[in-house]
C-alpha cells in the first residue's frame, strides 16, 4: 500500500485552511469571481467544490462536510427549489452541475428543498434544451448547435441519476444516445482522444469546414468527459456504450501520459513551445482511471494512482496558510466574444493559476478513489 500521507496532509489542510473557512457568497476556491469580479451566483465551479466534499464524505464520514454543502446550497438555494442567481432560458449545461449536489443531499437528509431544486433543473431547463439534429444537447444558448465535451460532465450524469431515481428508461436511453454523438462525432479515430467541440453548422471560426470538430485536443475537456463516463458508469453498470467508451479513452489517453504519469495541456503535443503539465485534467484522469479500476471496467488503475501521487510530490507546495496547487488552466472555452479560435496558441495562452476548484476540486475526487483503492472507506 502505498505512502498517502502527503496527500493526507493536503485534504486536511485544504478543508481546514480553504474550503470550510469560505463564505459560501465568496469562496476562496472560485478563483475566477475574483480575477475577473463576478457577483457570487450559481455555478458549476462551485458545484465541483461541493459534490467534491460530498465524495469525500462517503469515506471519511466527517460530518462538517455535509454541515458546510447544506449552508453553501443554501445559500443560492430557496425553500420552492428555485436559484434566484440562475436563468435557465441560458440554457447553459453548466448550470445543471449543481443538480449533483442536490441529489446527494437530498438523499442525505431527505429535505424538500433539495427534490425541490434538482426537478426543477431536469423541468425547467432540459426538458427544453435546444438540441442539435443528432439529438444532443446545445451547451448554451449563447453556442447554438454547438457540442462541447464539457457537457459529458456537467449534464449527463445528472440525468442518467435523476433517471434511475424516477424510474425513466426513456432518460437512459437519450444518455446513452448523447454518448453515441460524442463518440461519433468528436472522436479522433489515429489517437482515441477526442476534439473540444463540434459545430453542426461549420460556420465558426474554431471549426473545420469538413468535419465541424475544433482543431486540438483540449486536456480539461477530455478529462471532463472521463469524469462523467465515470460516474455515469457507477449509476448506469449495465450501460455497454458508457463502459466501453470510458474504457478506451483511458487507455489511449495513458499513451500520452510523461514518465511521471502527468498529462499535458495539449496532450499530443508535449513537445510545442509552452506546453506544460496541467494538473486538473490529469487529475480528473486520475480520479476516472481509479474509479474505473473500481468498477471493473480497467483492470489496472495504477496510471490513475501515479498521476495523482506526481501531483501531490510536484504541484502542491505547503505553507503556512493552505497549501497551494499549481498548474491549473484557468479556463478554455470556444467562439464567443473573445473570438477563441481553438488554436494550439489559444489553449496555451490562458491564464495559469493557483488554488481554483477546477483543479482542487477532482484532487479531493482522486482522493477519494484513492482511499477506496487502499480499503480505507468510511463504509456510509
Amino acid at each position: 500500500m502505498m505512502d498517502i500521507s502527503r496527500a493526507e496532509k493536503a485534504v486536511k489542510d485544504y478543508l481546514d485552511k480553504l474550503i470550510l473557512i469560505s463564505e459560501p457568497l465568496c469562496p476562496m476556491w472560485n478563483r475566477e469571481n475574483f480575477i475577473f469580479r463576478k457577483q457570487a451566483k450559481w455555478n458549476y465551479i462551485d458545484g465541483c467544490m461541493i459534490n467534491a466534499l460530498l465524495m469525500l464524505y462517503r469515506v471519511t464520514g466527517d460530518k462538517r462536510l455535509t454541515e458546510y454543502s447544506e449552508k453553501f446550497i443554501g445559500a443560492y438555494v430557496r425553500e420552492d427549489g428555485t436559484i434566484p442567481t440562475m436563468h435557465t432560458e441560458d440554457f447553459n449545461l453548466d448550470n445543471i452541475n449543481g443538480g449533483k449536489v442536490l441529489i446527494k443531499l437530498w438523499k442525505l437528509t431527505g429535505e424538500p428543498m433539495y427534490r425541490r431544486g434538482f426537478v426543477r433543473l431536469y423541468e425547467e431547463q432540459l426538458t427544453k434544451q435546444p438540441r442539435l439534429l443528432c439529438g444532443s444537447f446545445w451547451h448554451k444558448a449563447i453556442y447554438p448547435f454547438q457540442l462541447w465535451l464539457d457537457g459529458s460532465y456537467m449534464a449527463l450524469p445528472f440525468m442518467a441519476e435523476y433517471a434511475v431515481m424516477t424510474e425513466q428508461s426513456g432518460i437512459i436511453e437519450d444518455v446513452e444516445r448523447q454518448l453515441g454523438n460524442i463518440r461519433e462525432k468528436l472522436r479522433d479515430v489515429n489517437t482515441g482522444l477526442y476534439y473540444h467541440g463540434y459545430d453542426e453548422t461549420r460556420s465558426m471560426n474554431w471549426a473545420d469546414k469538413t468535419t465541424g470538430c475544433s482543431r486540438e485536443f483540449w486536456l480539461r475537456a477530455i478529462g471532463w468527459l472521463c469524469a462523467g463516463l465515470a460516474d455515469i458508469a457507477e449509476i448506469l453498470p449495465d450501460s455497454d456504450v458508457c463502459r466501453g467508451m470510458l474504457r478506451d479513452i483511458l487507455l489511449s489517453l495513458c499513451r500520452y501520459t510523461d514518465d511521471d504519469g502527468m498529462l499535458y495541456q495539449l496532450p499530443v503535443k508535449r513537445e510545442l513551445s509552452g506546453n506544460y503539465p496541467e494538473t486538473s485534467g490529469t487529475l480528473l484522469f486520475a480520479y476516472a482511471m481509479m474509479k474505473a479500476e473500481r468498477l471493473g471496467i480497467v483492470g489496472d488503475g495504477s496510471a490513475g494512482a501515479k498521476a495523482f501521487m506526481t501531483v501531490t510530490d510536484r504541484f502542491i507546495t505547503f505553507t503556512e496558510d493552505a497549501p497551494i496547487l499549481g498548474n491549473i488552466c484557468l479556463m478554455g472555452g470556444l467562439g464567443g466574444d473573445s473570438g477563441r479560435d481553438g488554436s494550439a496558441e489559444y489553449y496555451l495562452g490562458e491564464k495559469i493559476v493557483e488554488n481554483d476548484a477546477k483543479g482542487i476540486a477532482p484532487y479531493l475526487m482522486a482522493f477519494t478513489e484513492l482511499k477506496r483503492r487502499n480499503g480505507e472507506i468510511n463504509g456510509l
